[in-house]
């Protein structure tokens, strides 16, 4: 399993940048996790808009949809170019009706609606989910495909539930808005020390910071959660890439 960060900014991009967006490719299939605002420019680095197989959504906050769109469009005009390609799926929950149906959009795209409660199976990948703490309904997602596993908290402040969600993960891809001296869970996010003590308790491989804050030093996030995680640390960068 490979996984690519095409944008990592918490609330929208800074300039020239995207927010939350990753792809996951596995035995030639290509899942992104999430579509945040400058995913779509951003991944065209990488492939073409109609060389995805499938989008899977966290939640419908801006910075996690909001080139959904964008997207549709993408592969319509690719249509009406002569690209012949089949309707992708969007999956998503349905605790946010008026988001979901927008998923749907003509025969471009199709909003297929998944139980967090059911193992979903997307191609190789098999999806375990988790309710998360954040101010609307939101599922941190457990990816697993050819014995390895990523871990993508998607927004949440810190619940103990995690450590077993997380446990072994290889990757450990957990937001992380917040630094250490600060609170995140009114605003529904966590801290440095607290990406940091999950990444320890759940004793996975390593552990990439995501959905990253505006202000302060980013490195200091690293050195914080390393007083707690003695293991590999990463600040999520554009195009950062992993091979499992």
């Amino acid at each position: 399993m490979k996984l690519t960060v095409i944008g990592f900014w918490g609330g929208y991009p800074k300039v020239n940048a995207a927010s939350s967006g990753y792809l996951l490719e596995q035995d030639g299939v290509r899942l992104l996790i999430d579509c945040g605002s400058g995913v779509l420019a951003k991944l065209q680095n990488i492939l073409h808009p109609e060389e995805l197989d499938a989008v899977l959504i966290s939640h419908y906050h801006p910075d996690h949809i909001a080139d959904i769109g964008v997207l549709q469009h993408a592969r319509l005009i690719q249509g009406f170019l002569g690209k012949e390609m089949s309707t992708l799926p969007l999956y998503g929950h349905q605790f946010n009706q008026s988001e979901f149906s927008k998923l749907t959009y003509k025969e471009i795209t199709k909003g297929i609606a998944y139980d967090p409660n059911r193992v979903l199976n997307i191609g190789p990948f098999q999806v375990s989910f988790l309710k998360t703490d954040h101010p609307v309904p939101c599922y941190a997602m457990r990816i697993e495909a050819g014995g390895k596993a990523v871990v993508y908290t998607a927004d949440s402040s810190f619940k103990e539930p995690f450590i077993d969600f997380s446990k072994e993960a290889d990757i450990l891809l957990c937001e992380c808005n917040f630094y250490g001296h600060q609170n995140g869970k009114v605003a529904g996010h966590m801290t440095s020390i607290e990406a940091g003590k999950l990444a320890k308790e759940a004793m996975v491989k390593q552990l990439i910071l995501t959905h990253l804050p505006h202000f302060g030093k980013l490195s200091d996030l690293v050195n914080e959660a390393s007083r707690e995680y003695p293991g590999i640390i990463k600040l999520a960068e554009e195009f950062l890439s992993i091979s499992l």
